[in-house]
């Protein structure tokens, strides 16, 4: 037991101002229609939303970006785009948001990817989806790693994968190899198809159905998390596994055969959508700022708590964070 304070929690924050980390991943848009229903189409049993604003966000690997900005931290955001209307738009938004987006490659012929949500009455009627996950060509990884090759100060590297096709064997397994050789960390958001290929990382992180998925074993119980996370840890061959668990919170799994349970820390949830881009930002920019990994798993909790009390998708910022822990200094309670 350990107690993270809020003085504990400023040093990190203070130490972490500037420190320059990668994202590579899936980098995507958000739109909204947002409106109002008052009547059913007579063309078909649907309802017709009456739209009063459209708005336009940064999602997927950049909205991990944009937790680190909230953060403190110098993110350096790596993706693909296509050309076309919506891969100028998004980099628009990463240049207005402050984002160095040096990283992103286009790739011609390729779409972005471009999430559509309708919203009547406040309420999600319809997402439209336009994307492709065809793996992308020899060139986007040859530039992706050219612009990691660039910056010779990196504290960290996020691989957040959302399976649009960037994240590939090649790349995941060149990014690895470049960081070990570099001392960097390499924190991971896997998704199902590409699982078992991040060895060796610094820090795993599926949720509960990612994992029970991969390993084809429920995961409906405290023994068997634990089975999971020890399996996970050993056919990784990573440092660290943290298993989120919705409502249930954490469970990190350390090499040296250290568990620790990190319970929620949610008062209300109104919206958990960007949550894990959230946890995977806090626990890479803890951990570069001098956090062991306990301390960063307990701050990635405190977090994701306070983005998922608002509705929409809300980046973490350092001063929210902050009067979180201020709120609450007992983070983590040991398994």
């Amino acid at each position: 037991m350990y107690d993270l304070s809020g003085d504990r929690t400023q040093q990190l924050l203070t130490n972490l101002r500037g420190m320059e980390i990668a994202v590579v991943g899936d980098v995507m848009l958000d739109r909204y229609f947002w409106g109002s229903v008052h009547r059913v189409s007579p063309e078909a049993p649907v309802p017709v939303v009456d739209i009063d604003n459209e708005s336009f966000h940064l999602g997927g690997a950049a909205n991990v970006a944009t937790n680190l900005i909230g953060l403190g931290a110098t993110p350096l955001l790596c993706g693909v785009v296509g050309n076309d209307a919506s891969g100028k738009l998004l980099r628009e938004l990463a240049a207005t948001s402050g984002l160095d987006a040096s990283g992103i490659v286009i790739e011609h012929g390729r779409p972005t990817t471009v999430k559509t949500r309708v919203i009547g009455n406040n309420q999600q009627i319809v997402r439209l989806d336009r994307e492709t996950r065809d793996i992308v060509n020899a060139g986007v990884i040859t530039d992706v790693m050219s612009a990691l090759r660039s910056r010779p100060h990196l504290h960290g590297i996020v691989l957040e994968d959302y399976d649009k096709g960037l994240l590939s064997p090649t790349l995941i397994s060149t990014v690895i190899a470049f960081a070990a050789e570099q001392k960097i960390p390499v924190f991971v958001d896997p998704k199902r198809r590409h699982f078992f290929d991040f060895t060796a990382c610094t820090l795993f992180k599926p949720n509960r159905s990612e994992a029970s998925e991969a390993l084809s074993m429920p995961l409906k119980t405290k023994d068997e998390v634990l089975t999971a996370g020890r399996l996970l840890l050993e056919q990784l061959q990573c440092d660290n596994v943290l298993i989120t668990l919705g409502s249930e919170g954490m469970m990190l799994f350390e090499r040296n055969g250290d568990v620790s349970s990190v319970h929620t820390r949610a008062k209300n949830v109104a919206d958990v959508s960007g949550a894990g881009d959230t946890v995977i930002a806090t626990l890479c920019a803890m951990v570069a700022s001098g956090a062991s990994m306990r301390e960063a798993a307990a701050l990635a909790n405190v977090a994701a708590g306070c983005v998922v009390a608002e509705p929409g998708i809300i980046a973490i910022t350092a001063d929210r964070l902050l009067h979180a822990v201020h709120e609450d200094e007992s983070l983590e309670r040991p398994l």
